[in-house]
């Protein structure tokens, strides 16, 4: 097989990874087509601290092997597996990271840069509006765990 046929096979390969990723469910093949090439695959050994609380974040993470864990110094607030993501608030904005982020195993993690992720949404605005789902969903769902704490 040559590096061109290979090429094409691992951007099909990212593609179906994105389709299966909840935040970008509902977006055509096409677009995420273009958002595949941003992808860069890292290699991770357990207990590794991929960012720190209070790091300025750049990027999100997806989860293509393996589990982290986030958490707030000793606190843990998730667990994460296979297809889910981690950091996708810097991908909108350059802020501070919120939690830190640490291998419980080792990992396979696809990394998306915030600067190509801006530009490919100024044409490709379907993937924005992936993200606005998610985080709604999320802080929906964190005003229900707020709601429900005993006072």
């Amino acid at each position: 097989m040559n590096q061109r046929t290979s090429d094409r096979l691992l951007l099909i390969e990212k593609v179906l990874i994105l389709k299966s990723l909840s935040i970008f469910r509902d977006t055509p093949e096409n677009i995420l087509a273009d958002l595949a090439p941003l992808m860069e695959e890292e290699e991770y050994e357990k207990d590794t601290l991929v960012f720190k609380e209070g790091e300025i974040g750049d990027c999100m993470f997806i989860i293509y092997r393996g589990t982290i864990r986030i958490h707030k110094e000793a606190t843990i607030l998730a667990e994460l597996g296979e297809k889910e993501v981690f950091g996708e608030l810097s991908l909108l904005d350059a802020e501070t990271r919120s939690a830190s982020a640490t291998c419980v195993s080792d990992c396979t993690l696809f990394r998306i840069n915030q600067e190509p992720f801006y530009e490919l949404i100024d044409t490709r605005p379907e993937i924005a509006r992936g993200f606005i789902k998610i985080l709604c969903k999320r802080l929906r769902a964190q005003n229900e765990r707020s709601v429900q704490r005993p006072n």
